[in-house]
C-alpha cells in the first residue's frame, strides 16, 4: 500500500490554489455525506498563506467545525496561541461563518487536562475529515518533538490528545496523538523552504522516530497522506 503522494510546487501560488481547493472539495464531500465537516489546522508562519486562500472559498461553512492539531498551554487569547491566529487569519471572509472548537482548557494537571481535551475533541470534532498537518526544521509534527519524554506514548496511546512540554520550545503544548492524526480520512502534510526539504529528504531515509517525529506519519501503511511543498 503506497502510503504517500508527494506534490512539488515551484510556485507557493500554484501550492496554495491546489491545496485549498483540495480541502475545500474534501469539505464539501463530508457535508454531502454527512451533513458537517470538521477540519484540523496546525500553528505557525507558514499556514498563514493557505489559511488566507482557504477562507476566501464559498463553501457551507456554517457546518464546518474548525479544530487544531496542537496547541500552546495559553488561553485562547493569547497572542502565541493557534486558536488566536485560526480565528485572526482563517476565520474571515467566506470562513467567517465556520465554529471554532479549540484545545484549551484550565486545567493544569497534565492527565485531567487531556481526557477534558480528547472528549471535547470527540463530541464535537471527531470523526476528523481534514487534517493538516506542518513539519518543523526539527522534524517535529503538531507537537510530537523528537526526543520527547512522552513521544513513545504519544505514538501507542489510544486516546486523541497528549500533554508535552518540549524543551526546545516555549509554552507546554497538547497535541493529537499519532493515532488520532491518522485516524482522519484526509490528511494534508504542508511545508515551504529548502531547509524543510532536506528535512523531509532525511526523514524519508531513516526510521527513527524519536529523532524525527514526523517519520511516523511519512512511513506508516495505514493511512494515505499527500505532501504538498515547495
Amino acid at each position: 500500500m503506497m502510503s504517500r503522494r508527494e506534490y512539488f510546487f515551484s510556485k507557493q501560488e500554484t501550492l496554495l490554489v491546489t491545496l485549498s481547493q483540495n480541502i475545500a472539495r474534501n469539505l464539501e464531500e463530508a457535508i454531502k455525506n454527512k451533513g458537517s465537516a470538521s477540519l484540523l489546522v496546525s500553528g505557525g508562519s507558514t499556514p498563514k498563506a493557505l489559511f488566507k486562500k482557504l477562507r476566501k472559498i464559498p463553501l457551507a461553512w456554517d457546518k464546518v467545525t474548525i479544530g487544531l492539531c496542537d496547541e500552546r498551554w495559553v488561553d485562547n487569547e493569547h497572542k502565541d496561541s493557534n486558536a488566536h491566529l485560526v480565528q485572526e487569519v482563517l476565520m474571515k471572509d467566506e470562513a467567517r461563518f465556520a465554529r471554532f472548537v479549540g484545545m484549551y482548557n484550565n486545567e493544569q494537571e497534565n492527565s485531567l487536562a487531556e481526557a477534558l481535551c480528547s472528549e471535547k475533541l470527540k463530541a464535537e470534532l471527531f470523526p476528523f475529515d481534514v487534517v493538516v498537518l506542518g513539519m518543523g526544521t526539527d522534524a517535529h509534527t503538531a507537537s510530537l518533538f523528537p526526543n520527547n519524554e512522552r513521544l513513545a506514548e504519544a505514538f501507542s496511546s489510544e486516546e486523541l490528545c497528549i500533554t508535552i512540554e518540549p524543551t526546545t520550545a516555549a509554552h507546554k503544548r497538547m497535541s493529537l496523538t499519532l493515532n488520532a492524526i491518522l485516524s482522519a480520512k484526509n490528511i494534508y502534510l504542508h511545508f515551504e523552504g529548502k531547509e524543510k526539504r532536506v528535512v523531509y529528504e532525511e526523514a524519508l531515509s531513516g526510521e527513527d522516530k524519536e529523532s524525527m517525529p514526523i517519520r511516523a506519519i511519512l512511513n506508516q501503511k495505514i493511512k494515505n497522506i499527500e505532501v504538498y511543498y515547495k
